[in-house]
This record gives structure tokens, C-alpha cells and sequence, in this order.
């Protein structure tokens, strides 16, 4: 992981940008971290917004915590429909 001050940032954007798409980049501000920079090139749009969504995530969190069911017991609830 690489690290750069704001002021490094201001002045190199574009570098730190390029470096992001391949290692996270911590932004320091007065030496401690301040945000991470991640680079995003690869993927579409919507990934994008979807992974920076709290409102996304919270219901990530929350469908994790659910009981989940096997394939096979979600095949037998559907044969038992027929």
C-alpha cells in the first residue's frame, strides 16, 4: 500500500490516481491517515455506486445475519409446490 500527504496529492493527482487502479493509496493529513484512494477503471458504473453505498452495505450486513437454506432444500420447497 502506498502512502502520500495531501499535499502530494494536490500537486500529482494524476499519478496517484494511476498508481490507485493497481495498490490503495492512504492520504495522509499532519502523518496521519485521512482517506484511502482505490482505483476503479476496471469495473462498471453501477459496482461503483453499489460499493460505496452504506445503504447497500447495511443491507448486505443484514441478509448475512438471515438463516440461508440449501440448494437442495430450496428444490424440495419447490417440488412440493408442483
Amino acid at each position: 500500500m502506498k502512502k502520500a500527504t495531501v499535499q502530494d496529492l494536490r500537486r500529482h493527482t494524476d499519478k496517484f490516481v494511476t498508481q490507485a487502479q493497481n495498490d490503495r493509496v492512504v492520504i495522509t493529513r499532519q502523518g496521519k491517515p485521512a482517506a484511502v484512494l482505490v482505483g476503479v477503471s476496471k469495473q462498471d458504473w453501477e459496482s461503483v455506486v453499489l460499493q460505496t453505498d452504506p445503504k447497500f452495505w447495511k443491507l448486505i450486513h443484514a441478509r448475512r445475519k438471515q438463516s440461508t437454506r440449501s440448494l437442495s432444500q430450496v428444490k424440495a420447497g419447490l417440488r412440493r409446490r408442483k
